[in-house]
């Protein structure tokens, strides 16, 4: 299958980062967050990605066409512009760059690398969460269903400290920052069949894939929920990506199966 990734949005809640580039492009341990979510995939047999590209999608074309040389080390000749190649570290990606258009929204995005797919299912994900998912079992567990589309669930991690309090005020419970809070989320990583373009039919540059086609398949009963019970964290906000960097430095980057 191949791996569909969501890379063209503005990521306004990030401008601290997206003012110079495109949210995948947002560094964790000297890496975009696009490389390690690719990295995932990788681990798991998946190599042939289609990114769709919109807000400032020069730099991530820049990024993977410089690649090689980033990975390697080389000696260059400047009298003769002659580059030697010793040493090379590179993934096995193979990579095809979609311009999906600046302010076209998510659905847009997706119907407009239909051609790419070669009429076969294919995996879709955001550009901003990684996660511990096992590929095999979320792709098990949508065949299994037969329904056009699954989407990966977690539950949702609590972001404030939860405390009970009785009519006089004394607090009679406290727990900082629940690990949960009992609803269930969509982090992405879908498994999605040919037929879902029958849902993106006519005009959907401004619809959102969530909002629109997604409810749709949802009422038609042919979405299917895929239970995630390890790790997935996105990157929403700033404090995200410093939590992120921090796991890598602490050794603690659950998302880094490879």
């Amino acid at each position: 299958m191949k791996v569909v990734i969501l890379a063209g949005g503005l990521g306004t809640r990030l401008m601290e980062e997206t003012g110079s580039r495109p949210k995948p492009m947002v560094e964790i341990a000297g890496k975009p967050m696009l490389w390690h979510i690719m990295k995932i995939y990788e681990a798991q047999g998946f190599n042939e990605f289609v990114i769709c590209l919109g807000y400032k999608s020069h730099m991530i074309k820049e990024y993977f066409l410089n690649y090689y040389l980033y990975n390697s080390d080389v000696t260059i000749e400047l009298a003769n512009n002659k580059v030697d190649v010793h040493f090379a570290n590179t993934e096995q990606f193979k990579v095809s760059l979609i311009d999906t258009g600046l302010n076209t929204n998510t659905a847009g995005r997706i119907k407009k690398i239909k051609n790419y797919l070669g009429g076969q299912p294919f995996l879709l994900t955001y550009g901003d969460g990684v996660a511990n998912i096992d590929l095999q079992a979320l792709i098990n567990c949508h065949q299994k269903s037969g329904r056009l589309a699954t989407l990966t669930s977690v539950q949702s991690p609590g972001r404030f400290g939860h405390i009970e309090i009785r009519p006089n005020g004394a607090v009679s419970h406290f727990e900082e920052k629940p690990d949960e809070d009992g609803m269930w989320i969509n982090a992405g990583f879908f498994v999605l069949e040919p037929g879902i373009f029958d849902y993106l039919e006519g005009d959907v540059e401004q619809v959102q894939w969530e909002k629109g086609p997604l409810k749709k398949i949802a009422a038609d009963g042919l979405l299917n929920a895929y239970r995630h019970h390890g790790f997935w964290k996105c990157m929403d906000a700033l404090r995200d990506r410093i939590e992120l960097e921090e796991m890598w430095n602490a050794g603690k980057a659950q998302w880094k199966i490879w």
